[in-house]
């Protein structure tokens, strides 16, 4: 039950990762859709009251031209120029310079027929005569400012209930696609889980009976023969453990008590002599006596296993492993293949593996960066292409 529990918890997660990506990026998009529609809902809306108000300028224009005419042929009896409460006016020559004004706007767009410019209305219209020598005439009325104010909190109302609306539709389709993906990954975590289920009690039988093997009393070639038993048994082993953890989901309860790390080293070191002899490699010690540290013992073991199987897998033929051990530090070195900065980068990310022809799954280094962030340890990398990569591994008691 625990061991399908956390693997709910994985998948959630990383449905949760895979959603939050898609919804982001899917929200941008349907911003700017509704955006572009509400653009053109605006621009359409404007337009089609500014035909509305055009009838009715066009209506105060023909009064104002009629009164301009009489004041023109009867320019002599009264010199006043005709007004109205109900809009503003100013008449222009053929230069487009005043003649007359009782505008409150002072630049005049003659271009456009009807357009809108500090919250006021403005019509434009050349008469037929030049009346009083005026080749334009211009109207101006107050903007409906309450007509435009109702407009935006349509189009804002219209904006955000299309985004919630989409943002649920996206959701939806999403979760329903994902489902056909995270059947078959049920599937293929409960195979996993069998398989290593059913590697477990073999593997830890061939391990033991191996090691109740007197080796220096066979002959050489026997010898060898369970030697490379041995070593095929503990891969297994290791990778076992590397999958039993992670289908744990690091879920597993940390039994913490101070531990002689400097034991441990040397034990695990002992453990992975057998796969280091397969490609003759070599190991050099420094181990501080007597180091201790406050950890769970299996998942420090897990973390000294990983590293040491790396620095094998990744090594040369007679190469060398470097372990030193400090009292605040592990650093175990190798004089293998080495990475590119790059890859130093994508080290810890799960299933992450650069050369594919050593096996494995890509998941031990994933393992490691888990308990370090449980432990709050500090993993720094060096490494040089043909040269070998330094791992070190920092804590404070």
């Amino acid at each position: 039950m625990l061991v399908l529990k956390s693997l709910d918890i994985d998948l959630t997660q990383s449905e949760k990762k895979t959603l939050l990506g898609f919804l982001t990026l899917y929200s941008f998009f349907t911003i700017v859709i509704l955006l572009f529609i509400s653009f053109l809902y605006y621009s359409f809306q404007k337009n089609l009251m500014l035909q509305e108000k055009r009838v009715l300028m066009q209506n105060y224009s023909s009064e104002l031209i009629f009164r301009l005419k009489d004041l023109h042929i009867n320019f002599d009896k009264y010199k006043f120029y005709p007004r109205d409460e109900k809009f503003n006016s100013a008449i222009y020559d053929s230069d487009k310079k005043l003649i007359f004004s009782t505008l409150e706007s002072k630049k005049i767009d003659f271009n456009s027929e009807v357009y809108t410019s500090n919250s006021k209305l403005h019509f434009v219209e050349q008469p037929e005569s030049y009346y009083l020598g005026a080749k334009y005439v211009v109207l101006e009325i107050n903007d409906d400012l309450i007509w435009f104010e109702n407009l935006k909190k349509e189009i804002a109302s219209f904006i955000l209930l299309a985004f919630i609306f989409m943002v649920f539709l996206g959701y939806f389709l999403l979760r329903l696609f994902l489902k056909p993906m995270r059947d078959a990954l049920h599937l293929l975590d409960r195979f996993i889980k069998d398989t290593t289920h059913e590697l477990n009690t073999p593997v830890a039988a061939v391990i033991s009976n191996v090691e109740m093997i007197d080796i220096d009393s066979l002959d050489e070639k026997l010898a060898k023969k369970i030697k490379r038993i041995d070593t095929g048994a503990k891969t297994i082993s290791n990778i076992y453990e590397d999958l039993t953890y992670l289908t744990l989901n690091n879920k597993i309860i940390s039994q913490d008590e101070k531990l002689n790390l400097s034991k441990i080293v040397k034990q695990r070191i002992e453990y992975f002599k057998t796969l280091a002899d397969v490609k003759k490699i070599s190991f050099e010690t420094s181990i501080k006596e007597e180091v201790s540290i406050f950890c769970d013992n299996k998942k420090i073991s897990k973390v000294i296993d990983n590293l040491l199987s790396n620095a094998i897998k990744y090594n040369k033929i007679k190469g060398v492993i470097k372990v030193t051990l400090k009292e605040n530090s592990l650093i175990i070195e190798d004089s293998g293949k080495g990475m590119s900065q790059v890859q130093v980068e994508q080290l810890f990310q799960r299933y992450t593996r650069f050369d594919k022809s050593v096996g494995g799954f890509g998941i031990g280094l994933n393992i490691v960066s888990m308990i370090a962030k449980e432990y709050n340890f500090k993993i720094s990398v060096k490494s040089e292409l043909k040269v070998g990569t330094k791992m070190e591994i920092l804590w404070v008691n």
